[in-house]
């Protein structure tokens, strides 16, 4: 464990239990493996293209006539690239598996010993309520964040560049209907995750007061709360405006999805009657619509994480740091190891 990990004060000055920033925590919790999981992203959408134009040349062969042999083997060979690829990514999400529940077992243990080494009259109900809420609560998403932080936005990248890429290379006209179809999300979608990062933000803020007030709640217990009972009325109006959004734009994607998937199928059957190009051409294009649809799909909800999980951190965070300025007991001592929290390198 690095000295500023498990240091909150030296010489003086006050030091960070956690950065500031989630790129920064992204790093020191998990930088090394992030390498590893970005180097299996790569191969994964390298080899996504390949499926496409065997697909392609089946569906020619079977069309020319001829002998059956080609397709046999070309069959084959689309069956090893699909297991190549699958085996790739079960690797690359168990170890993902694996980074973002590590993440998680450091945020917890380090909300654990900053509890337990409150003094009593520093655990006040609001300090426990944050602890409260940070611990069940606001870790696990940031944690399941971290796992995806750096090879999500390289996978499903890179599988967009390489069958667009592809989807050029075979028809650059039917590639461009394709893109244009999916290009107005390019707008829609920022748009509309503002409008829900703002509601993430006021949900946490309004959770954080719910467990103060029921911490506090012991003090006077069998009394009727109104205040309280506004709050998770708040919460109740803050989560249906998150999902109304959220399921908005999921249906307006899917409906871009099948308007570029109604245009390539337009385009590419007047091309085949025309002769300016083949059948499988056309069924390689629907293939790579929806090989786009998926990934484009996933980049969009990984913009979406990325900013609610941004906003989490940083109220994590700044909680963290300020109960860690405390002269918490214990917190700038070696400790016994069982209740250390995990390195935060990953390790």
């Amino acid at each position: 464990m690095n000295a500023d990990q498990s240091r909150v004060r030296g010489s003086g000055s006050r030091a960070r239990l956690m950065p500031q920033s989630l790129p920064g925590f992204i790093w020191r919790i998990s930088g090394r493996h992030q390498i590893v999981l970005s180097a299996l992203s790569i191969i994964v959408f390298l080899l996504s293209a390949a499926p496409l134009e065997v697909q392609r040349r089946i569906v020619n062969e079977a069309f020319k006539g001829g002998i059956y042999k080609p397709i046999l083997v070309l069959a084959l060979a689309y069956v090893g690239l699909a297991l190549a690829e699958g085996v790739i990514k079960l690797a690359m999400n168990v170890y993902r598996g694996w980074v973002g529940e590590n993440a998680l077992r450091w945020l917890r243990r380090s909300v654990n010993r900053l509890q337990a080494g409150l003094a009593e009259d520093e655990s006040t109900d609001e300090a426990l309520g944050i602890e409260t809420s940070m611990m069940l609560a606001e870790a696990e998403p940031i944690a399941g964040f971290v796992a995806s932080s750096v090879s999500e936005p390289l996978l499903q990248g890179g599988l967009l560049l390489t069958v667009f890429g592809y989807m050029i290379y075979l028809q650059p006209f039917m590639a461009l209907v394709a893109f244009a179809v999916f290009s107005p999300q390019i707008v829609i979608v920022p748009v509309m995750q503002r409008a829900i990062n703002r509601r993430v933000a006021r949900r946490i803020a309004t959770l954080r007061e719910v467990s103060a007030a029921m911490v506090g709640a012991r003090a006077n217990a069998g009394a009727l709360d109104l205040l309280q009972e506004e709050r998770i009325d708040r919460v109740f109006a803050f989560n249906m405006g998150i999902f109304k959004l959220k399921f908005s734009m999921n249906f307006l994607m899917n409906l871009l999805h099948h308007a570029g998937t109604a245009g390539v199928l337009g385009i590419g059957g007047w091309f085949v009657v025309t002769g300016e190009t083949e059948v499988g051409t056309v069924v390689a294009f629907i293939s790579g619509l929806a090989k786009i649809n998926d990934p484009w799909g996933d980049l969009v909800n990984w913009f979406r994480d990325l900013s609610s999980t941004s906003t989490r951190y940083g109220l994590i965070a700044d909680a963290m740091n300020t109960l860690a300025a405390h002269d918490v007991p214990g917190l700038g001592r070696p400790r016994p190891a069982p209740a250390q929290p995990a390195a935060v390198s990953g390790s």
